[in-house]
């Protein structure tokens, strides 16, 4: 049964040699349960709400099999929080996870996939690893943003059920490596497609154009 294995949040900012000067993405493993809103996890925080947090971006869902593959990758373990993640997952493929589907977590929550992660300069300097961002692209394993849907308590250990898909199969992975502009409209001409995230909305409309 895919279930939830880490809740993670915010240990402390650190320092950061990025515009902002300091980084919320050392997230670590908390004991829950902890409140999930429409802006995250009670507790959480992101220096730049510019290109982290929001509705759309409000939780960040990793699975452990991702994280196995890139521990044998860098030679190290990865745990939970070390790529910024707020959930780690296990049992469900979250690359594979289609954009819009809903996930039913625990008793009362429901989160929606929204778009996949960017890597940035900030996430390669947390890892310390040179070329981080073009490698992590290449993996093509970016783990998952979610919106909350109905909010509610989280704890590790929680049951993770899918209970809707959207019919236009459009994955977090497509989506990462860049969509064809055939799905792209696919996506766009879904009858669910107005709750798309803008940002979504906008990579599926300049993809569609490419046509």
């Amino acid at each position: 049964m895919p279930h939830v294995t880490a809740v993670c949040r915010v240990h402390a900012l650190l320092d950061d040699s990025g515009s902002v000067g300091v980084t919320a993405i050392d997230k670590r493993p908390v004991q829950g349960p902890v409140p999930v809103r429409k802006l995250g996890l009670r507790g959480d925080v992101q220096a730049s709400r510019v290109h982290h947090g929001g509705e759309d971006k409000a939780v960040y869902a990793f699975a452990d099999e991702d994280a196995d593959h890139f521990a044998d990758l860098l030679g190290r373990e990865v745990l939970p929080g070390s790529f910024g993640e707020n959930l780690r997952t296990s049992g469900l493929d979250v690359t594979g996870a289609v954009i819009g589907e809903r996930w039913a977590v625990g008793e009362r929550l429901v989160l929606e996939v929204t778009m996949p992660r960017t890597p940035c300069a900030t996430f390669a300097r947390r890892l310390g690893e040179r070329g981080w961002v073009r490698r992590f692209q290449e993996e093509g394993r970016p783990g998952a943003y979610l919106k909350v849907v109905v909010g509610g308590d989280i704890s590790a250990g929680d049951d993770l059920r899918v209970v809707s898909r959207p019919e236009h199969g459009v994955t977090i992975g497509e989506c990462f490596a860049g969509l064809a502009p055939e799905r792209a409209a696919l996506l766009l001409s879904d009858q669910e497609s107005p709750s798309l995230a803008p940002v979504m909305r906008d990579a599926a409309e300049l993809a569609a154009s490419r046509a």
